[in-house]
C-alpha cells in the first residue's frame, strides 16, 4: 500500500514539473513581480529583507493553491475515479497530493530568494537562508491543502479564478506585497490574524534574528488544522458525487464498493440501457439495467 503511494506521489510530481506553464508563469512570475516591488516599492534599505521574505512567501502562496487545478482537472476527466478503484484510501490520495503541492512550492520560494541574494544584494547567514527556505516551503502546507480542497469543490475554471483571487488576497491582508502598517487600522490588526501573515512573521523574524510573537505559530496550528478539515470534507463531498453519477449511469448496484471499479473500466463507454418490459424476469431486468450496453441502430435491446 505504501509502496503504491509512494509510486503515485512520483507519478504526480513527474506530471507538475514537466509542465512548461509551470516553469513560466508558476516560478518566472514571482521573480517578474519580485523585481518589479522592488523597482517601484518602498526604497529603504530595511525594507529589502522583509521584501524578499514577503515575496518568496507569496510564490510559496501561489505555488501551493495552484495545486487545486490539476486536483479540479482531474475530477473532470475521470482520473480521480479510476483512482478510487485502487487499493488507496481517501487519506492517502489525499496525502500523496498534498506530498505533489509541497514538491511544487520548492522552486519558486529558491527562485526569489537566490534573484534577492544575487539582484538586490540581501545579504543573510546561511543558516538564516536555510531556515527561511525551509519554513516558506513546509509553511505552505495549509494552502496546499485549501487549493487542494477548493480542487475537489469547485469545477476547474471556477478553481482557477478562486485560487488566483485568494492569493492575491492573502498577500494585501498579509502584508507580502507591502507593509502592513500601510493598511488602516483594522486591517492592519487583522494582518497577524491571516495564514499569510503568520507564515510571513515567521520568515522575517528567522531573518531580523528574533523570536516570532507569541501567537504566530497558534495561529498557523489553527489554520493548518481549518484547510486540513476543508480538504476532507470536499474530498468526501466529491466522492458521494461519483457514487450518485455510478447509480444514474450503472444502475443501483454500482453504488457499491464493487461498483466503482466497473464504473471505472466502463469509463466512457455508452450507458446502460433498459430491458424490455415483459420479456424478462426481474432479475434479468435487474442485471440488464446495471451492465448492457446501447444496441446499434435497428437491433433490438440487449437481453431480449
Amino acid at each position: 500500500m505504501r509502496a503504491m503511494t509512494l509510486r503515485y506521489v512520483r507519478l504526480e510530481v513527474r506530471r507538475a514539473l514537466r509542465d512548461t506553464g509551470f516553469a513560466v508563469f508558476g516560478v518566472g512570475l514571482p521573480v517578474l513581480m519580485y523585481l518589479l516591488f522592488s523597482a517601484v516599492g518602498t526604497a529603504a534599505e530595511s525594507w529589502a529583507t522583509p521584501r524578499m521574505v514577503g515575496m518568496g512567501a507569496y510564490a510559496a502562496v501561489a505555488a501551493a493553491l495552484a495545486t487545486g487545478i490539476g486536483v479540479a482537472e482531474d475530477t473532470s476527466t475521470g482520473w480521480l475515479r479510476q483512482l478510487r478503484t485502487t487499493p488507496m484510501t481517501s487519506r492517502q490520495l489525499v496525502t500523496g497530493r498534498a506530498i505533489t503541492g509541497s514538491v511544487a512550492v520548492l522552486p519558486p520560494v529558491v527562485a526569489v530568494l537566490v534573484t534577492g541574494g544575487l539582484v538586490n544584494g540581501v545579504r543573510l547567514h546561511a543558516w538564516q537562508w536555510a531556515a527561511i527556505t525551509l519554513l516558506l516551503w513546509l509553511g505552505a502546507l495549509p494552502f496546499t491543502l485549501l487549493g487542494i480542497g477548493n480542487g475537489y469543490w469547485l469545477s476547474v475554471r471556477t478553481t482557477g479564478l478562486v485560487n488566483a483571487a485568494s492569493a492575491a488576497g492573502l498577500a494585501v491582508l498579509g502584508g507580502l506585497w507591502f507593509p502592513a502598517t500601510r493598511l488602516p487600522c483594522p486591517l492592519e490588526w487583522l494582518a497577524g490574524y491571516t495564514p499569510a501573515g503568520g507564515f510571513t512573521a515567521l520568515g522575517r523574524a528567522v531573518a531580523d534574528g528574533v523570536p516570532p510573537g507569541p501567537m504566530t505559530v497558534p495561529v498557523l496550528g489553527f489554520w493548518a488544522v481549518l484547510c486540513t478539515g476543508y480538504a476532507a470534507i470536499s474530498y468526501r463531498r466529491s466522492a458521494k458525487d461519483g457514487v450518485r453519477w455510478r447509480v444514474d449511469r450503472y444502475g443501483p448496484s454500482a453504488g457499491g464498493p464493487g461498483g466503482r471499479r466497473e464504473a471505472a473500466m466502463n469509463w466512457g463507454r455508452p450507458a446502460a440501457s433498459p430491458c424490455c418490459p415483459g420479456c424478462c424476469s426481474e432479475r434479468e431486468r435487474s442485471s440488464t439495467s446495471s451492465r448492457a450496453r446501447l444496441p446499434g441502430p435497428g437491433s433490438a435491446p440487449s437481453g431480449c
